[in-house]
């Protein structure tokens, strides 16, 4: 029996097959080239968001990591699923193991007559002391595999878990640096706003100006007036979104709101882009992307339980035994002739409740090809997503082109209508029209750029790149490590590295 138990029933799992897509940008209608600004060579594998050159969003992330709360919940989950682990492995050894011992001591009533004629004659004392102490086993042996199944099952889940980590640190880095790209672009629509009011301010008090010398007409001061207020009035809507893009990183750097105006300060400048962007073949995403990770992960649990379930149709054998010594008295308890034991082997099999268990089987069967199928749509939507967030950066980069070029105009015709106006050669109306054109391709401008830097953090969240920083280590923040450590005997669980999970 003990020989057999190499067999496990159930299938053997094998990483499904995905579909394909030879090179990035077809979704984009657009090659992947130097001249849209991609290659196809591997990223290096560095921290991506060191592309953008901007310290403080660097410090935001590595914060981040080493704080964010969600994260830190991330790897609990891991720590959670090792334990997990620990439980289903050591099923493969006796299940039950007792160490028993104990002492009775029973007196006979000196008035029963029965128990008065056995001491008459010597047989019974009117006091007994009886002292034993043994250890019990119990053993069901794995001959078809159930446990070492249930074993790769929490092992597949634990790999899953450590996934669902990194998911959380793809999802979290990308979090911050688009909400970042938020700050900035709201502080430069502010900004951009403050200086339209200026501009417009000073055409209000010239029209005024010329009023009182009966150049200008009321409606010229009213039109000024209007561009004027309207333009103020944008700018406390801006204000309250920005304190809610302040409160939303404060938030993903787990700390009390307020600090973080201070901290960004008032350079409204964005980050720079690079010339050049690595991303690889989709190969490559394949195997870095956590999500689609997690998804074959979950599949392979999942496909172990079938094993799990297929097992009960067979019987399952198990021994069990016990042994001990009994003594009238404890000073005799360990001499010869005290000791008594039994080995029982035997055997159980439902086979009258064969039709339950063969649906269990369906059952789980059925939920490991939907497994497959949600892998399978986990890295379809996965394509897309790097392929739209492709072709929101490449267009956003041609809208930018246009954009500077429209502001650069706008800015010119701002100039000459003034110069216009002052001269007696163009209405107010012509000097209305521009100011609102400016104001409106100044915010076009900052809204394609902030586009294009979001739409390349999309690029990379897409292809999963998502390294630690250096001063990160581990799966959870020494604080935490600390709080479980001691609230619960963890031995080296805790301080087990990442990599050796399993």
């Amino acid at each position: 029996m003990l020989l057999v138990g190499g067999c496990m029933v159930g299938p053997d799992f094998e990483r499904p097959d995905a579909p394909i897509l030879d090179n990035w940008g077809k979704g984009a209608n657009l090659p992947v080239d130097s001249r849209t600004g991609f290659t196809s060579r591997s990223a290096h594998s560095v921290p991506w968001w060191h592309v953008f050159g901007d310290e403080t969003l660097n410090s935001l992330i590595a914060e981040a990591y080493r704080q964010n709360v969600g994260l830190q919940a991330a790897g609990v989950r891991v720590y959670q699923a090792r334990a997990q682990l620990g439980i289903a492995r050591g099923e493969l050894f006796p299940q039950v193991q007792e160490i028993k011992g104990g002492a009775k001591s029973i007196r006979f009533s000196a008035k029963d007559p029965f128990i008065r004629d056995l001491e008459r004659v010597g047989l019974v004392n009117d006091h007994i002391t009886r002292v034993d102490a043994g250890f019990d086993a119990g053993w069901e042996i794995d001959v078809w595999g159930k446990i070492r199944r249930d074993v790769q099952s929490a092992d597949a889940n634990l790999k899953a878990s450590l996934a669902s980590y990194d998911d959380a640190l793809v999802t979290l880095t990308g979090d911050i640096a688009a909400t970042y790209v938020t700050v900035r672009e709201l502080q430069q629509l502010i900004a951009a706003a403050r200086r339209n009011a200026g501009l417009q301010k000073t055409s209000l008090d010239l029209t005024k100006l010329r009023l009182d010398n009966g150049v200008a007409t009321r409606l010229d001061v009213n039109e000024a007036t209007v561009l004027y207020n309207n333009t103020l009035a944008s700018i406390p809507g801006y204000e309250a979104e920005l304190a809610q893009a302040y409160n939303a990183l404060s938030v993903l750097v787990s700390e009390a709101p307020g600090g973080m105006k201070t901290r960004l300060g008032g350079r409204a400048r964005f980050p720079g882009v690079p010339a050049e962007v690595a991303v690889g073949v989709p190969a490559d995403m394949l195997r870095r992307r956590p999500d689609i990770r997690y998804a074959e992960y979950l599949a392979a649990a999942q496909s172990a339980q079938i094993g799990v379930a297929k097992a009960d149709l067979f019987p399952a054998f198990s021994i069990s035994g016990a042994i001990g010594v009994r003594a009238d008295d404890f000073a005799n308890l360990f001499d010869n002739g005290t000791t008594a034991g039994f080995i029982n082997p035997g055997f159980s099999w439902n086979f009258l409740n064969y039709g339950r268990i063969r649906n269990n089987v369906r059952v789980q069967d059925a939920k490991f090809q939907e497994a497959l199928l949600s892998y399978e749509n986990t890295v379809l939507s996965a394509y897309s997503e790097v392929e739209n967030a492709l072709t929101g950066f490449l267009r956003a980069k041609q809208q930018a082109v246009y954009l500077r070029r429209s502001l650069r105009a706008a800015h010119a015709a701002v100039s000459e209508v003034d110069a216009q106006y002052e001269d007696g050669t163009a209405s107010y109306n012509r000097v209305v029209d521009a100011q609102k054109s400016l104001l409106v391709a100044e915010e076009r401008l900052i809204a394609a750029q902030a586009s294009v830097l979001t739409s390349l953090i999309a690029v990379y969240k897409g292809l999963g790149g998502g390294w630690m920083p250096d001063n990160v280590k581990g799966l959870i923040s020494e604080k935490t490590r600390q709080q479980m450590a001691e609230r619960t005997r963890w031995g080296e669980l805790l301080a087990k590295p990442v990599e050796e999970a399993g």
